[in-house]
């Protein structure tokens, strides 16, 4: 039997560098905590303290953590959870899945965002014991599965063992459930470890392990789910969206404090002079000088050039954009964009989608896990389907609306051509529910030769493109039709055509 506060040997490995990703992601006072600024080498603790405080944190971190959410979870999942819909533990579980008043995709979407920090987290359906001997008294004591999201820090071993059929299976987890600092020479550590037979209740007090509990596992497996950020060769780590933005934030991090240290350099000058003399530098400062000085000898002030400002300055700039190409964004962050090449920036978008869409196939994955151990906790058929988006149709809508808007003034006398156009437009402004509406409006109001019904307008372009008749036209602003009127108009040619 193992310790109770053995730990796995990727736990070991992995533990600062989940400190690490926590800090930078919350940035501020916990990041500025974890005295990642490089002391010099004459500098005092005093002054190493007082650089950190003046020292400000540009969190790129969170930024791009919670682009990647917001991407995500733009469209939400769609769920068809078919016989699993009448089970009475559904509804409130969807609405409040921790019993803590945060509802299933709430949940989900804050899962996600810590996945992405540390690379991993995991998400445990557990259900309370009960002495109900059927659903509706079980319903009655609110007893029904709940979500709990544990982060990697408080998981300190775990083991997967592969099945007959070739699976993993997770047997082994031991969790930290919570810290009590009883008095200032106690402290209490409350575990729970899960096998697929038990689960045991353990308290370490001081350096004394206690077993409190010890119950069967009614479900016959640990109700765990291992949600990953990137997937990893390792059975129970992930690997974080932030691992390389981290240290490249912190790099800019040192280049903020030397810009600050050389900001306070170049604007106070410095004041040169022998010990003995009497001066002092600063707004109507006076300097007495003795009247036997020697020249060479007479105070001066010393003002920095401000030079090596502007290439820290530069530095930084060039980390930044370092993060927006490891990250894939290049195309949404910053002023960069204004700069890439369209072809350049739709590669930056497809690498993107690329990313977001294995992020959202992990998610479904899951996801899928969690449904079935719901059904399994209350011992229904499992057949519910979860659905998530595919692909994110990440584009630059602005640069796409005014391309389109050239294509419209080059005046080419094509109907169909217009239409296209037009549905394209359409597709950048609207959304699913009104763009089936919008694409029949403009089918309908741009018809091709011969099916000009009353409905339909005519517009300058038909009669340039030779695409009506006068009679068409006539009809439209309510005259007669003439002889000769049923021949189609001739197309409006361009000048140069006409010169010809």
């Amino acid at each position: 039997m193992r310790d109770i506060e053995y730990t796995h040997p990727d736990y070991d490995a992995y533990k600062a560098r989940w400190e690490f990703y926590l800090r930078s992601y919350m940035g501020g006072d916990d990041y500025k905590g974890g005295s990642y600024l490089t002391s010099y080498v004459s500098e005092g603790k005093e002054e190493y303290a007082r650089r950190i405080d003046l020292t400000p944190m540009d969190n790129h971190c969170k930024n791009i953590v919670h682009i990647y959410s917001s991407f995500l979870w733009r469209v939400p999942p769609t769920r068809a959870f078919n016989s699993l819909s009448n089970n009475a533990a559904l509804e409130p579980f969807m609405k409040d899945a921790d019993l803590d008043g945060r509802s299933f995709d709430a949940f989900m979407r804050q899962a996600q965002v810590w996945s992405s920090v540390y690379g991993h987290v995991w998400l445990m359906l557990d259900k309370p014991q009960s002495n109900a001997s059927t659903r509706a008294e079980e319903l009655e004591q609110e007893i029904r599965p709940y979500m709990t999201l544990i982060t990697p820090e408080n998981v300190f071993d775990w083991k997967y063992e592969r099945t007959p059929s070739g699976r993993f299976k997770l047997t082994y987890l031991k969790v930290r459930e919570s810290i009590d600092r009883v008095t200032d020479t106690e402290t209490q550590i409350y575990w729970r470890v899960w096998r697929e037979d038990r689960i045991e209740s353990w308290r370490t007090v001081n350096d004394t392990d206690e077993l409190l509990e010890t119950i069967d596992n009614a479900l016959g497996k640990i109700p765990a789910v291992f949600l990953p950020a990137n997937r990893s060769v390792l059975k129970g780590i992930g690997i974080s969206d932030i691992s390389d933005v981290s240290h490249m934030q912190r790099a800019i991090y040192q280049e903020l404090s030397e810009v600050e240290q050389l900001i306070r350099i170049s604007n106070h000058t410095t004041l040169v002079k022998t010990y003995e003399t009497d001066a002092s530098a600063g707004a109507g400062a006076v300097i007495n000088l003795p009247d036997d000085m020697d020249g060479a000898l007479k105070p001066y002030q010393m003002q920095p050039s401000g030079a090596n400002l502007d290439a820290v300055r530069a530095s930084i700039v060039d980390k930044v954009e370092a993060i927006n190409r490891m990250s894939h964004m290049g195309a949404v962050r910053g002023t960069e964009a204004m700069t890439q090449s369209g072809v350049a920036m739709q590669t930056e978008f497809q690498m993107l989608n690329a990313k977001l869409s294995e992020k959202a196939d992990l998610l479904e994955l899951a996801e899928e896990q969690i449904f079935d151990l719901f059904c399994q906790w209350q011992q229904v058929t499992n057949d519910v389907e979860i659905f998530y988006p595919d692909a994110f149709d990440l584009r630059d809508y602005d640069k796409e609306l005014l391309f389109l808007q050239q294509m419209r003034a080059t005046g080419v006398k094509s109907v169909t051509l217009a239409q296209e156009i037009d549905k394209k437009i359409a597709d950048l402004l609207l959304d699913d529910a009104t763009l089936l509406k919008a694409h029949t409006e403009i089918e309908t109001s741009t018809q091709t030769v011969g099916d000009f019904s009353e409905k339909t307008q005519i517009y300058s372009y038909h009669i340039d493109a030779g695409v009506v008749t006068p009679n068409e036209v006539r009809e439209k602003i309510g005259l007669e039709d003439v002889a000769g009127g049923d021949e189609l108009i001739e197309p409006v040619l361009d000048k140069g055509t006409e010169q010809a």
